[in-house]
């Protein structure tokens, strides 16, 4: 019997699912938050926050972990689990894009 875990990634605020989906953290008041959102509602939440993000001061990250889990240096994860996906290379559609992956997609491209 073979059996088969399938994940599925749903928009906190739109119920939409998708593999875009991306999980962001943030802090209010002493309280951490994390939220799974698309682009598209991340976007929200950053227009929304923008006006209070530009004239406020940072104070360090809300939670011992990063800040972010993406890497501002590195290329696009989204990008590069589409490539690693059509080149038949299993990949989390989640979470941190392996290494030799990205080693892999940046040597392609």
């Amino acid at each position: 019997m073979v059996q088969r875990t399938v994940t599925v990634f749903t928009d906190d605020l739109t119920d939409i699912e998708g593999e875009d989906i991306a999980t962001h953290t943030f802090s209010l008041d002493g309280v951490s938050y994390e939220i799974d959102l698309n682009p598209d509602s991340h976007q929200l939440l950053l227009d929304a926050l923008g006006p209070f993000l530009k004239v406020g001061r940072r104070s360090g990250s809300a939670s011992p972990h990063r800040a972010s889990t993406r890497r501002v240096d590195g290329p696009d994860p989204i990008k590069v689990r589409e490539w690693a996906k059509s080149q038949g290379i299993e990949v989390n559609a989640r979470g941190r894009v392996p290494r030799d992956v990205i080693e892999k997609y940046e040597a392609t491209h």
